[in-house]
């Protein structure tokens, strides 16, 4: 296929043709099928289970319950040691699993789940942050174990006796003064509400045990973490537990860290066979959704418009179990502060239990949380004071090197430019297609991705040219795999069509702390830098010793290299060195914060960002936003894969539209009632706005090769304050709770005509 023909995705031909396989598609020899039997009761005490009905029934194997894990240890957990491999006496939430049924097939596993009774002795529950905190709320958990060695080192800090799980402040300057001295005091609360990450492949997984020890097929984006916690459950030694994973179809946080591999495993432990485990859709809006929370913030103001202080609240709804709740907490703090020069900073943020689904990673963990409350409240600011909202911003707008707060790496990306090239797009979709009343809104976002600077990457130059790329970078959707081969093609100077990204494979690929938080394509285009690098040493040391060349005249090309005005193949090179017909250069990338002199110590590693024009019409009777024209603009460094960059950002933006216009996971009674796919509504293709545009800025200000940056999350922030704020330039109703349903929006308007 020429380069032109050739698709800009790696793995696009064999996903259209149905040639990829998921875990689902997998099948290992002497697997069964294990189906799991939920918790009806948001909270209450197991009296009983009897599975003898089921266990009679034809083709089932076990059933496997918290009572038959003696011998392993069945608490887990990623930032605190909290969580039951399955309930053990008592269950925190609906759809909790209680048991798990294995069969020969796996729809005898679903008939035989009706067949298990399960007795429970109802204990009070909440499901409301604000509950959670009331002196008389029950207590979730008697007590956790923090992990200060693990996923996200450090930072769950959980108050005794409480329902609370994560605690975090920080202070710079002198809040208190600035307030007493400001000109104006703003004071706003902000809701946003829990939302499901909707991966269009629910989370599924397979496990087996031999004498080499436990082997995993993981839907997890963070393969390590996944062989951590399970060398601590099974008491393995982690080499010993080998971690595969396929094409995952999608995980946007919700197979971040670890999910379903612990119950997996922990039921081939007790079977004695390979086991295979998938979620329906619903299952999976069981397992993890987005923290909610309550962002107040109190902002200080000049007459002219500099903000002098913020103070910074946030309460967020972590659920039952605290995953990596801790970090969201912390992020959603940080990201509400804004692309803006503020003095003055007070951020607090608590994060606590309830009897609810389990909060989790989701794509910019905290930012659409934060960003939708410190965006709000700019043009509240904006409106009170009688400044342009686009002026404010950029009176307040840090430029490139400064500081978003004094203990973090400055800025390195220019905002004012990206919110011009929104308002000027927009201005350019305006005149090209007028329309009646469009009301515009604007809102920013600036995100610190988690710093992370330790990745690993192997590259194979074979005798005939063909590289292998090895890493255990996950493949969910975003086009890890594409970036990988160009990547690995250009610092080779080969063809892409040479080269291919192997199966992450814990027993071969090196360790990577996870895909998620924006960094894939940063630390793997940094460690296959260095792999490369490895690779032109080899082939100059060898072409030197071998074959008599000036190692500093040698320059590579497709399929060899040349020197001295003479073109070498690879195996004009090989061959000679190992004296056969075979072999290969592997190098060795390594990427750690000591790299580059280091300098990818510095936290963050860079900021992405992003800026959010939007152009909206309204149904005044029905309540009913339109969002008729968009433009995302996110400050990219330098893209790898063009289409592959447009297509995350649009994603992320459209992802952010179903947030702010429709997307809640509701609770009424201790119980989820809109728990499926038709009672929870996602953006279709119709919901899309009509005119979408992406800018990509392409300045080389990254820290990756060639200048560039991680991407993917930053759109997702400004979308949702941008409508609610064209909603309240347009309209005269500011709401402060998302989502912006047509009931929430018509009840809006009716009362601003009664008052």
């Amino acid at each position: 296929m020429s380069a032109a023909a050739r698709p800009d995705r790696v793995d696009f031909l064999d996903k259209v043709t149905g040639r990829a396989a998921f875990i689902s598609d997998l099948d290992v020899p002497g697997m069964v099928h294990g189906k799991v039997l939920r918790s009806t009761m948001p909270h209450a005490l197991i009296t009983s289970i009897d599975a003898n009905a089921a266990l009679a029934m034809p083709g089932v194997i076990g059933v496997v319950t918290g009572a038959d894990l003696g011998g392993i240890d069945p608490i887990w957990g990623v930032s605190l040691k909290d969580r039951p491999l399955i309930a053990i006496d008592r269950v925190r939430y609906v759809g909790e699993p209680v048991a798990v049924v294995v069969a020969e097939t796996e729809a005898a596993a679903e008939e035989a789940l009706d067949a298990v009774t399960v007795d429970y002795e109802p204990l009070p529950y909440v499901t409301e942050a604000a509950e959670a905190l009331a002196p008389d709320a029950p207590l979730i958990h008697d007590a956790v174990q923090p992990l200060k060695d693990f996923y996200f080192k450090g930072e769950a800090r959980p108050v005794a006796g409480t329902n609370i799980f994560q605690s975090y402040a920080y202070d710079s300057g002198d809040v208190d003064a600035a307030f007493a001295a400001a000109d104006r005091v703003f004071e706003d609360s902000f809701d946003f509400p829990m939302v499901y990450h909707y991966a269009m492949e629910p989370h599924c997984g397979i496990a087996a045990f031999g004498d080499d020890g436990l082997t995993v097929w993981s839907c997890g984006q963070a393969p390590t973490a996944v062989q951590k916690v399970l060398s601590r459950i099974f008491n393995l030694p982690i080499a010993k537990v080998r971690i595969i994973t396929p094409l995952i179809g999608g995980g946007f946080g919700g197979k971040a860290s670890v999910k379903i591999d612990p119950l997996v495993a922990c039921v081939a432990w007790k079977i004695g066979r390979p086991v295979r485990i998938c979620f329906s859709a619903s299952e999976s809006m069981l397992t993890a959704r987005r923290l909610s929370a309550t962002i107040s913030v109190k902002t200080a103001v000049s007459a002219d418009g500099m903000l002098q202080a913020k103070s910074v609240n946030v309460l967020m709804n972590g659920g039952a179990y605290a995953d990596t709740g801790p970090a969201v907490a912390i992020k959603a703090a940080i990201r509400a502060i804004g692309p803006y020069k503020i003095p003055n900073l007070r951020l607090r943020s608590t994060a606590v239990y309830t009897n609810t689904v389990p909060g989790a990673a989701f794509r910019s963990i905290g930012g659409p949380q934060g960003v939708w409350a410190t965006e709000s409240q700019m043009d509240i600011i904006a409106e009170v004071l009688g400044i342009d909202p686009t002026e404010l911003r950029y009176r307040n707008m840090l430029k490139r090197g400064e500081h978003v707060r004094p203990d973090l790496t400055p800025i390195d990306v220019d905002m004012a430019e990206a919110m011009g090239l929104a308002s000027q797009a927009m201005s350019r979709l305006d005149a090209q297609q007028p329309e009646g009343r469009m009301i515009h809104g604007t809102a920013l976002g600036v995100a610190d991705p988690a710093n992370s600077p330790v990745a690993g990457v192997l590259l194979r130059l074979k005798i005939d040219g063909s590289i292998a790329v090895i890493s255990s970078s996950i493949e969910v959707g975003q086009g890890i795999r594409e970036v990988l081969c160009r990547v690995a093609a250009q610092q080779l100077n080969q063809p892409i069509a040479m080269v291919s990204a192997l199966t992450p494979d814990s027993a071969i690929a090196p360790f990577d702390w996870g895909t998620g938080a924006s960094r894939s394509s940063l630390m793997m285009a940094l460690a296959i830098e260095d792999a490369a690098a490895d690779i032109k040493a080899q082939i100059a040391d060898i072409a030197a010793s071998t074959l008599g060349l000036d190692p500093a005249g040698i320059e590579l090309v497709e399929g060899g290299f040349t020197a001295a005005g003479k073109s070498y193949s690879f195996a004009d090179l090989l061959h000679p060195y190992f004296g056969i017909d075979s072999g290969e250069l592997i190098g060795i990338g390594r990427i750690s914060p000591r790299s580059r002199g280091g300098a990818l110590a510095n936290a963050p590693l860079f900021w992405e960002t992003a800026a959010g024009r939007c152009g909206i019409t309204l149904d005044e009777d029905t309540g009913e936003i339109a969002v008729k024209r968009y433009v995302s603009v996110a400050d990219i460094g330098r893209a790898i894969n063009r289409s592959g960059a447009e297509g995350q950002d649009e994603g992320a933006a459209i992802m952010g539209l179903g947030h702010a216009l429709f997307e809640e996971l509701i609770y009424a009674d201790g119980q989820p009632v809109n728990g499926t796919m038709i009672d929870y509504h996602v953006p279709t293709i119709d919901d899309v706005p009509e005119q979408f545009e992406t800018v990509l800025i392409e300045n080389g200000g990254g820290p990756g090769p060639g200048g560039m940056r991680g991407m993917g999350e930053g759109a997702i922030l400004p979308i949702a304050p941008a409508i609610a704020n064209a909603l309240a330039t347009g309209f005269g109703v500011r709401i402060k709770q998302l989502p912006l349903t047509p009931e929430r929006v018509w009840r809006a308007l009716k009362d601003r005509k009664d008052s």
